[in-house]
C-alpha cells in the first residue's frame, strides 16, 4: 500500500461515517493556511483533565495547537440565502488547543480550549456544539509565498507568538503510519459541557502539509489550558495551505467510556 493510498483510506472512512447520518454534513467551509504546533505531554497528568480516554502513540500523549482561518462557513442547503445568513460568522481566525482521544474505538480529538476573533461565534459555539470558545485578538500571516509565517494571539488568559521561515514548499499528504499522520488526520471531535458528552464529525481530503521549524517567542496563553503544560515539550510543527471541509451536526454520546488508566495506543478505527 502506498503512502497516499493509506492516508486517503483514513479520509474515506471519515467520509463514510459522516454520510451515515441523515442530513449530514450540516456545514461547508474552508480551513485556510493552517499551522500545527505539537507538544508531548505527561499522559497521567493530561488524562486527569480529559473526560475521554487518551489515544496514546507508543505510550506517549500529545497536545497540538492549530492556528488557521475559517473561510466561508455556510449551510450545506439554502444556497446563496443560507450563505448570506451566515455572513456574520462565516470567516474569522481560530486557535485550537486539542489533544487526542479514543471513544468506543473511534479516534478523535478533544479541545482543551479554543480562541476566536469573532464575538458572535464565541457565544454560539458552547450552546450548539459544547465547544470551549474564548475571545481573543488573533493575527495570522500564514502565506508561505512570503517565505516566513507568523502568528499572534492575545487574550485575557495570556499571549502566544510564533514564527517560522519557510522555503519553497512541497505540500504532500503525511506518511502512512507516521506520527504526523496520527496528529493531523483526525475526523471526529468529542466535546463535554456540563456533563453533556457529544461528538461531531468532519470530513476533508488528507491535509497537504510540510514540516516547519517553529520559533515560539511567547506562550503563557497555553499555561491557562491546564497542568499538562508544566512538563510539555515541543516536538514539531507543520504548515498546510488548507482544506475544504464538511462539518456534521452534534450528536449526544449515550454510552461512553470512563477515562482509562491504559488507553489504546492504536489510531485506526
Amino acid at each position: 500500500m502506498t503512502t497516499a493510498t493509506a492516508t486517503v483510506d483514513l479520509s474515506n472512512a471519515a467520509k463514510r461515517r459522516t454520510l451515515a447520518n441523515a442530513g449530514e454534513p450540516l456545514f461547508l467551509a474552508r480551513w485556510d493556511r493552517a499551522v500545527f504546533i505539537h507538544y508531548e505531554a505527561d499522559p497521567v497528568i493530561l488524562q486527569r483533565q480529559i473526560p475521554f480516554p487518551l489515544d496514546l502513540r507508543d505510550g506517549r500523549a500529545f497536545v497540538s495547537i492549530v492556528a488557521f482561518t475559517l473561510l466561508r462557513m455556510r449551510p450545506r442547503v439554502g444556497g446563496r440565502f443560507g450563505e448570506w445568513l451566515f455572513k456574520p460568522i462565516a470567516s474569522h481566525e481560530f486557535l485550537n488547543v486539542r489533544t487526542y482521544v479514543r471513544q468506543a474505538g473511534e479516534p478523535g480529538i478533544f479541545f482543551l480550549a479554543e480562541w476566536l476573533s469573532n464575538q458572535l461565534s464565541v457565544r454560539l459555539g458552547p450552546r450548539t456544539f459544547g465547544l470551549p470558545y474564548r475571545f481573543g485578538h488573533l493575527r495570522y500571516a500564514h502565506a508561505h509565498e512570503d517565505r516566513e509565517i507568523f502568528g499572534t494571539v492575545a487574550a485575557n488568559e495570556g499571549r502566544l507568538e510564533y514564527r517560522a521561515p519557510i522555503a519553497a514548499a512541497a505540500f504532500e499528504p503525511t506518511d502512512a503510519g507516521s506520527l504526523t499522520e496520527f496528529l493531523l488526520e483526525r475526523y471526529t471531535a468529542f466535546t463535554c459541557q456540563r456533563r453533556h458528552r457529544r461528538l461531531f464529525r468532519v470530513w476533508h481530503e488528507p491535509w497537504p502539509q510540510t514540516p516547519i521549524e517553529i520559533e515560539i517567542t511567547a506562550d503563557d496563553l497555553l499555561a491557562s489550558t491546564g497542568d499538562w503544560w508544566r512538563s510539555a515539550e515541543c516536538v514539531g510543527a507543520n504548515h498546510s495551505p488548507g482544506v475544504e471541509v464538511w462539518m456534521g451536526r452534534p450528536h449526544r454520546i449515550a454510552d461512553y467510556l470512563t477515562p482509562a488508566s491504559s488507553p489504546s495506543s492504536a489510531q485506526r478505527a
